[in-house]
């Protein structure tokens, strides 16, 4: 199946001009500093959280932002549409009632406002899970929609380890166009996987707050940062450090973990002494090396060669990496791994004190592992039995 896309004939590969952007359900804006730093503007912006718009209208006070997509009634004229929409529908630590529920389903509104514009090209971000959440309902749902609108589409996981920061953060970025061929943008490398040390030589990251079921944990990084737990509340991960200590990162550290300068999103609390909503703001944002990638690449596309690609069945699971135009979507063999920058140890990464986690939590994060399908490797758990064996002491003694 060939990709039938137009491009100028006096196009350069290796120079295209930065693009105006318009920013849906920005949040706290990584998809735009990320842009930013690869040279594009944005133009305008679209957020409805309140603490959210705070920290919007600190950092950028010059671009017009509206706060309800359902009340912008055109885009301005750009070449480039981002939305990183509503996450909470189709999380595996959120409510998974899928793409047409109340918060993810607002999607909808970004095709809307797309039939009645043309900007060059269509971002969407999102996670992972979407692909397998109803036997890959969401994704069916976007593609159709796109392909509807006369978009090509691609798409492919990303984990934002690849770009140095010890935080194990997978996303789904479809890139689509009526003119351009996104595979160029979004194919370009694959370095794969990094292998990973014992886990008893590095720190370890894991949810304390988790359930029967969750995001797991992760070596010599965090799991991803979340907005919250399924009743929204901030929930940070744990860490347990090669000298026993088993403790939360500062919210500071959680920016930089998302790419973000420290204290970006401190405006949101100035004056209300509610440090609780920076964890939903972070949790919620994009990694911003990772939209500085794909804005590097979109001034950069390269050739691609999609003819070994596979067709992908119908009703088989979503790979890693597809692209699709009329209907037929064809599977694309590449790991979520572009690049591989240098990679800073979790534990010489952070750059402030971590807070011990108290021996509540810590008790509570234990009963609930044992009757649970979490798998951890051998001698982790006994590695927290042990910090919680010296919280215990210590409490005597206060």
């Amino acid at each position: 199946m060939a990709l039938e896309v137009t491009q100028p004939a006096s196009l350069d590969t290796g120079s295209e001009a930065p693009l105006s952007v318009a920013g849906l359900f920005a949040g706290i804006g990584g998809i735009e500093v990320g842009l930013h730093r690869a040279g594009h503007e944005t133009v305008a912006l679209c957020e409805i959280e309140p603490s959210a718009n705070v920290v919007l209208r600190s950092h950028f006070p010059s671009i017009p932002l509206t706060a309800d997509i359902r009340e912008l009634e055109a885009l301005p004229e750009v070449g480039l549409c981002t939305a990183g929409f509503p996450c909470q529908d189709l999380s595996q630590a959120g409510k998974t009632v899928g793409i047409r529920g109340q918060n993810s389903g607002l999607v909808a509104e970004v095709f809307r406002l797309i039939e009645k514009a043309d900007p060059r090209w269509l971002l969407l971000e999102n996670v992972p899970f979407m692909l397998q959440l109803d036997r890959g309902e969401a994704m069916r749902f976007l593609t159709r929609s796109l392909e509807r609108l006369g978009f090509a589409w691609a798409y492919r996981v990303v984990d934002t380890r690849a770009f140095g920061l010890p935080q194990r953060r997978q996303r789904v970025i479809l890139l689509a166009s009526r003119s351009r061929d996104p595979r160029e943008v979004l194919f370009v490398g694959d370095v794969g996987e990094s292998e990973w040390p014992d886990h008893s030589e590095v720190a370890c990251g894991f949810y304390w707050t988790e359930g029967v079921r969750g995001l797991g944990w992760a070596i010599d990084a965090i799991p991803t940062l979340k907005g919250g737990s399924t009743i929204g509340i901030a929930s940070p991960p744990a860490i347990r450090f090669t000298d026993g200590l088993v403790g939360t990162p500062d919210i500071r550290d959680a920016e930089r973990l998302q790419g973000f300068d420290t204290d970006w999103t401190a405006p949101a609390v100035e004056g209300r002494g509610r440090s609780g909503s920076r964890w939903k703001l972070v949790g919620n944002a994009v990694s911003v090396p990772v939209a500085e990638w794909v804005g590097t690449r979109l001034r950069s596309p390269m050739p691609y060669d999609g003819t070994n690609d596979e067709a992908l069945p119908p009703g088989a699971p979503w790979p890693k990496a597809a692209w699709g135009t009329g209907g037929e979507v064809r599977k694309v063999d590449l790991s979520p791994w572009p690049v591989r920058y240098e990679y800073r140890s979790l534990e010489s990464f952070l750059a402030y004190e971590p807070a011990p986690l108290s021996e509540r939590a810590t008790r509570g994060f234990l009963g609930r592992t044992r009757s649970s399908s979490l798998r951890f490797p051998p001698g982790f758990l006994d590695e927290v039995e042990a910090y919680l064996a010296t919280v215990r002491v210590e409490s005597l003694f206060v």
